[in-house]
């Protein structure tokens, strides 16, 4: 079975409220739609009432099912004010500020996420990037466990001629542009969650380096080195090789070669990029010269879940995204339970 059909079948078993805030582009109202027929997600759309009725109307959408809210007029819009001010009161806001933010849908579906009216967010079909994330920062929160939030992108290597089947991590590849040693280790304990979460198997990490096991010399290689060590001593159970190169990391008998002590054994799962420069362009080679589907950026390290999307997306993405975001929402509910 595909990854992404795992996934679904998760999402559907336990389906979360899942808010989103673009609800007037009709791709997210599509995959709104969706999500609710298929019963992955109960979706919680902030927008304009008018708007969204006359876009579902254009567009052939059924909005059964589908909760609306639109800030100007919601009882908890004055609520999320007033704690939107006591949030961030100690960076500068003032009521006043808050009164107006929160009339932002961005704003107001991540503050649903924070108070327990929504599992997770979606957005970033609209809005760049850098807005979505600072807004989950600010208003969602940093997991404990974590200093960074950093991306990843969930790769699904699933038609005839994908020689390397199933479904990949890549990380970071639209975050953090140049992370130290102990960034890229957060980078590779957080996207080794992310597997076991979306994956639903055990992470087999490769710290990605033009050198494998020394091979070369080079303070870049020593930052993959120094990440992977601080891997080890936090996470002493988790496989991980680093510093390796690609084709060490995913085919056995290069690895065998190269590696002999390796403990993921050219079966890597999680490929972890040196930068973000490199992250970037080996997920858009893989898609755009692998024929590998990519889902996301999905965030990880948030105290809850909140991801973005391409502002490319199509309407399947938003809801492969919302299956996605459900099945992180899960797993945060049971750690804020332990």
């Amino acid at each position: 079975m595909k990854a992404i059909n795992r996934i679904i079948d998760r999402a559907r078993a336990a389906p979360g409220r899942i808010v989103l805030s673009e609800g007037e582009d009709p791709r997210v109202l599509q995959a709104a739609a969706w999500a609710t027929r298929a019963g992955t997600a109960k979706i919680l759309l902030v927008a304009e009432r008018a708007k969204v009725a006359r876009l579902a109307d254009d567009e052939g959408v059924d909005l059964g099912g589908i909760e609306l809210f639109e800030p100007a007029d919601s009882p908890l819009t004055p609520i999320f004010a007033q704690r939107l001010f006591e949030l961030r009161q100690k960076k500068g806001m003032t009521l006043e500020q808050a009164q107006r933010e929160v009339l932002d849908p961005l704003c107001f579906a991540n503050l649903m996420v924070r108070f327990g009216h929504a599992d997770g967010s979606v957005a970033g079909a609209v809005r760049p990037t850098a807005d979505v994330v600072r807004n989950a920062i600010q208003i969602i929160g940093i997991d404990k466990s974590f200093k960074l939030v950093s991306s990843f992108f969930l790769m699904m290597l699933c038609e005839p001629f994908h020689t390397l089947k199933g479904g990949l991590i890549f990380s970071d590849c639209g975050l953090v542009v140049d992370p130290g040693a102990a960034e890229l280790a957060e980078i590779a304990m957080a996207a080794a969650d992310s597997a076991r979460t979306l994956l639903m198997d055990e992470p087999r990490v490769a710290m990605l380096s033009f050198s494998t096991s020394g091979s070369a010399k080079h303070a870049s290689v020593d930052k993959v080195v120094e990440a992977a060590r601080l891997v080890r001593a936090q996470r002493p159970e988790l496989a991980i090789d680093g510093d390796v190169q690609l084709d060490a990391a995913i085919v056995a008998e290069i690895a065998n070669r190269k590696l002999p002590d390796s403990q993921v054994k050219g079966r890597a799962n999680v490929l972890i990029f040196p930068n973000l420069e490199a992250g970037n362009i080996g997920y858009k080679l893989a898609e755009r010269v692998g024929g590998a589907v990519a889902i996301g950026p999905l965030l990880q390290g948030l105290d809850k879940p909140a991801n973005d999307l391409s502002r490319g997306c199509s309407a399947e993405d938003v809801f492969h995204v919302i299956a996605a975001t459900v099945v992180q929402g899960q797993v945060a509910a049971k750690r804020t339970t332990r």
